[in-house]
């Protein structure tokens, strides 16, 4: 299987598949295609909660603003998947959360012949995914033009600090519904679902899903992805909270 990830909307991902298509049968599946256009950081945080839910696959990722410039290309071997990208950070939360310890995974740097200097997902990165997917992922060293690497390009969300009376983060990105996910672990809102904290200042209600308050109502939840997110019952949080991607949050515990 080959995922394919990108924010190149559309005809361009058609060209990838195929060139992977012409070089392996490959089951391949579209992660999605309308990422936000080189938005690397918000890439970067829905590929390492979309990825891990795959079994063991190839994931090829363009996401590369830096395209026909000297970042590498890149091959990451992570536990019993493979990622392939630029060398620009988005592969790397994906890559820590799949490599069975967390840090450990490895990076090969493929040989960059592109036909053209904007286009490498067709020719760099779509001829590298299915390569390595023909190939043992025990053997990516062996396969010719790929070269281990000691470093490369990382990418680390803020951590967010939380005590006794308070929870201190920021938002890390927007989803199409429009709940601003923050960087908060859910965990701070265990045993408050039902009663009302502050947030920034005002009381705002927590609640284990949006149906729980009134349509238009703003609320306080736990996401899918395990960390609090503001929210609005049948609209959108981003905008009825006031906030944007890297503005700080203060939760606080009554």
């Amino acid at each position: 299987m080959i995922t394919l990830s990108s924010d190149f909307g559309s005809p361009y991902p058609a060209a990838m598949k195929g060139v992977i298509l012409g070089r392996t049968d490959a089951r391949l599946v579209d992660v999605a295609h309308d990422f936000p256009r080189q938005d690397v950081r918000t890439t970067a945080f829905w590929l390492r909660e979309v990825l891990p839910t795959f079994p063991p696959a190839v994931h090829l990722v363009v996401v590369d603003p830096g395209v026909g410039t000297d970042r590498a290309a890149l091959v990451v071997r992570a536990g019993d998947h493979v990622l392939v990208g630029p060398d620009n950070g988005v592969l790397v939360p994906a890559a820590r959360r799949l490599a069975e310890g967390g840090e450990d995974f490895e990076a090969f740097a493929i040989e960059d012949d592109a036909a053209s200097a904007t286009f490498h997902g067709r020719d760099v990165f779509a001829p590298a995914a299915a390569a390595v997917h023909e190939a043992d992922i025990d053997a990516i060293e062996s396969l010719d033009g790929y070269e281990p690497v000691d470093e490369i390009e990382s990418l680390a969300f803020p951590e967010p600090t939380v005590d006794d009376g308070t929870a201190t983060g920021a938002i890390l990105v927007v989803d199409g519904f429009g709940n601003a996910i923050t960087n908060v672990p859910g965990s701070v809102l265990d045993g408050r679902f039902g009663e009302e904290i502050e947030l920034d200042g005002e009381s705002v209600r927590v609640e284990r899903s949006y149906a729980h308050v009134e349509p238009g109502d703003r609320l306080v939840t736990v996401g899918s992805h395990g960390n609090v997110e503001l929210a609005v019952n049948r609209g959108r949080g981003v905008e009825a909270f006031g906030v944007g991607v890297g503005d700080p949050v203060v939760l606080a515990f009554v």
